[in-house]
């Protein structure tokens, strides 16, 4: 991606994934187009080096096939987004721009065989969303659980390059102080941003 080097943030990678895990699985098809797949990842390793990411999809879902015979693929995690208005700026020659969070995981696949890994799989993503559902999960019928197994395909896919962007304005510190207030009287997504502009360390912690 264009990654200017007031925006570039490593550091924020497994963050961002981690709260923000439904991603986008970019391969190509049989013709070398661009084919995309919306999917839910698990985030694999420890503190700022995550190793993988796990994640399936329905078995009759073209992406499986395109995993096996092309394993390179991208998967982009976007974070929270939203309008900036020139109006956070002291002068008026500005124009408007957008702030936004986003990883670029460069990946190799890796299918996943067997119904005990991807039952395995479907455990540390209910874990993840809704711990609560796992004894329903354990409860239901085998000839039930057999089958939805049986409907998806798993698979591992291992990080060879990341790239994190954080761009909010960063490189522009006249314009933080009244940022953060309008963020903070817009929506969720805009809290969210104003949020990051604590972490990042731009605007004082309340």
């Amino acid at each position: 991606m264009y990654l200017p080097i007031q925006f570039d943030h490593p550091q924020h990678a497994v963050t961002i994934m981690r709260e923000h895990p439904f991603a986008s699985l970019v391969s190509t098809d049989d013709d070398g187009f661009p084919f995309v797949s919306h999917l839910p990842f698990k985030v694999i390793g420890e503190g700022d080096s995550p190793k993988a990411l796990l994640g399936h999809c329905a078995r009759v879902n073209a992406h499986a096939r395109y995993l096996v015979d092309r394993p390179q693929a991208l998967v982009t995690f976007i974070g929270p987004q939203a309008y900036m208005s020139p109006a956070v700026y002291p002068d008026l020659q500005r124009v408007p721009t957008w702030s936004y969070l986003a990883v670029h995981a460069r990946v190799n696949a890796r299918i996943l065989e067997g119904e005990e890994a991807k039952d395995a799989l479907l455990k540390q993503l209910i874990h993840d969303h809704e711990p609560e559902y796992a004894a329903q999960w354990r409860a239901l019928s085998e000839q039930y659980t057999q089958g939805m197994l049986k409907g998806i395909v798993a698979f591992e896919l291992t990080i060879v390059d990341l790239q994190t962007k954080v761009k909010i304005n960063q490189h522009r510190p006249e314009s933080h102080a009244a940022m953060h207030a309008a963020y903070m009287q817009g929506g969720e997504q805009e809290k969210a941003l104003a949020q990051w502009m604590q972490r990042l360390g731009l605007v004082a912690t309340p």
